[in-house]
């Protein structure tokens, strides 16, 4: 058994589910069928179980060294990246007039999840890589495209995100990096980031940092903020290296997981002259750095999920293995133990698992196929209701399941008892890198203001209603096997719609945003419930009409039933103190949480 991927649920999601063959029957994917999908899945999973898995407990036991000025790894983190490159991954995505191979994104959405899960700290290379090339490619001048994202594309050269600054974390209204223009229409930058992932190492010929800074003639706030391109080694026009463009690594934080990706602290200017390259319009930066964002955060969404994932695999290997105990109607104390799987409370923990996981990865491959969707859609209007559900649904699938897979990362820990808790196991690494990803990217409570503050209001609800209105849809189409659960989603949602009408119109920002963590957590628990009855929709028909293994259709619907008798429930309460306006925690005076 795997212990990165359940290829039949993978494949269940893609095929059954979303039914990703429609894609194909496209001009844009019309190069691809499900045999050309499996097989660059099947080369994946060896590239991620052969190469990838092997090294991510000796990378985490040996996380970068600040030496002479260099971020030092290990060297089998080069190897490892090199075959993710020479099998074409890091290009696979992009569109074919820039060198890629036009994978459906669903599909690289799929196909990357095996790296998270092999190996997270190591994936992160790629998956930023990815993101900056691809927001060079949609806001940079052909100029930069020609000359940054060929290498970029084909691994030779990393990218990271410069956004946070030591007094602005997450405001970037108050980023003080500076960009003065000079006389050939680059810039010189100044100024130090801080967090910044794969800031500085030896594994790539260069790296691309995706810089946010000022022009002298900036606003004020975020409107004042530009993006440039700021290479570690100057590039020449002919696209050869020069010199070293004065990015000093200033030091590394030490961070309790991911340990093998290295997290820096970077100085531009300091040294010498840093020169950067403005990225589309001056003062325009972070709607240029937003659409890397917002790619980034399903990406941190399906690498909370994989590392769920991976967990459960784990915990489920060893609880089938692990004898211990006997069932409580045995009192024969001489009776062989049994599998600790057979006691109800490991099972309770496996399913919790095996729920929030596998629900996280419908989500995450659901927003992944709705950008596939909106590049097919030729209609405006169906265009722009795809763009709402996608930013709608963005906050919750990076969220939820950076929360609720980390949860799952704790029970499977617990399964394995005291051994869990050990390094002899991976289970305690996946919980130290999966606590990350409610952090980076924006944090939790980032998330649940941006849904409460701006997605749920945007277009004057249109957003919001859309998403009602796909859920609407799942369960008036639900089997008569799921009236129950159709019928306890509607009554959520009902009531999530009286509650965001409240909270709308409550004029009182401070009071209104005051509980929007468990308004997100709610609106996730919904989200979830809607994706496991989307699947417990699919298991019951083909089961019913003999197709594939009925046991494999039969786990599916308890696990749905599960999440909706254990999970969906907390809804309510959790809505009912979010309608009352409560105001115990916008009130609470700071001095009464300790005397000074």
């Amino acid at each position: 058994m795997s212990t990165i991927v359940n290829r039949r649920d993978l494949e269940f999601q893609l095929y059954e589910v979303l039914e990703i063959q429609q894609l194909f029957d496209s001009k844009r994917y019309g190069d691809f069928d499900r045999a050309t999908i499996d097989e660059m899945l099947d080369g994946a999973e060896d590239i991620a179980e052969q190469v990838f898995l092997p090294l991510a407990g000796r990378l985490d036991n040996n996380e970068p060294k600040f030496v002479n000025g260099m971020a030092e790894m290990i060297p089998e983190a080069k190897d490892a990246l090199d075959a993710y490159a020479a099998a074409g991954f890091f290009s696979a995505g992009f569109d074919e007039d820039v060198g890629g191979l036009q994978l459906p994104y669903v599909v690289n959405i799929a196909l990357n999840g095996l790296f998270g899960a092999a190996n997270n700290a190591l994936y992160g290379f790629p998956m930023l890589t990815v993101a900056a090339a691809n927001m060079l490619n949609t806001a940079g001048s052909a100029a930069q495209k020609a000359l940054f994202l060929p290498p970029m594309l084909e691994g030779r050269w990393f990218g990271t995100m410069c956004l946070s600054e030591t007094q602005a974390g997450s405001s970037l209204a108050d980023i003080r990096t500076r960009a003065t223009p000079r006389s050939d229409g680059t810039f010189s930058i100044r100024g130090t980031k801080m967090w910044i992932s794969g800031g500085e190492h030896e594994l790539s010929d260069n790296i691309v940092h995706m810089v946010l800074a000022r022009l002298p003639d900036a606003p004020a706030g975020v409107k004042g903020i530009s993006l440039f391109i700021v290479p570690k080694f100057r590039v020449n026009d002919d696209g050869t290296l020069g010199e070293h463009n004065n990015i000093v690594l200033a030091g590394l934080n030490h961070k309790m997981g991911q340990r093998g990706l290295p997290n820096t602290v970077l100085n531009f200017g300091d040294s010498g002259e840093t020169i950067g390259h403005l990225v589309g319009e001056a003062h325009h930066g972070l709607g240029y750095m937003f659409h890397m964002m917002n790619e980034a955060r399903i990406l941190v969404g399906q690498c909370a999920a994989t590392l769920g994932l991976t967990g459960f695999l784990h915990s489920l290997e060893y609880a089938k293995g692990r004898p211990q105990g006997r069932l409580p109607d045995n009192k024969q104390a001489d009776s062989s133990q049994v599998p600790i799987v057979e006691h109800a409370d490991v099972k309770r923990m496996l399913l919790s698992q095996k729920a929030n996981v596998e629900g996280a990865l419908a989500l995450i491959l659901y927003c992944a196929l709705l950008v596939d969707r909106l590049k097919l859609e030729q209609d405006a209007a169906r265009r722009r209701r795809l763009e709402l559900l996608l930013e709608i649904l963005t906050p919750i699938a990076k969220s939820w399941p950076s929360e609720f897979c980390l949860e799952a990362n704790k029970w499977a820990m617990q399964i394995l008892g005291g051994y869990g808790y050990t390094r002899d196991y991976p289970l305690e690494r996946f919980y130290r890198d999966n606590r990350l990803n409610p952090i980076h990217e924006g944090t939790y409570g980032i998330q649940a203001v941006d849904l409460l503050n701006r997605k749920v209001r945007m277009d004057d609800g249109a957003a919001f209603s859309a998403l009602i209105e796909e859920i609407a849809s799942t369960v008036a189409e639900s089997v008569d096997e799921l009236r129950e659960e159709a019928e306890q989603l509607r009554r959520c949602v009902e009531l999530l719609e009286q509650t965001t009408s409240g909270l709308l119109g409550c004029e009182d920002a401070r009071q209104r945003l005051a509980n929007a963590t468990p308004y997100l957590d709610a609106v996730g628990h919904i989200v979830v419930a809607w994706q496991w009855l989307r699947q417990a929709n699919v298991a019951e028909r083909q089961s019913a009409a003999g197709n594939g293994d009925r046991s494999f259709y039969e786990g599916k619907v308890l696990a749905a039933r599960f999440f909706f008798r254990y999970e969906l429930p907390k809804v309510i309460p959790g809505l009912e103190l979010v309608a009352s306006l409560d105001r115990t925690a916008l009130d609470f005076p700071v001095a009464g949480f300790a005397p000074e």
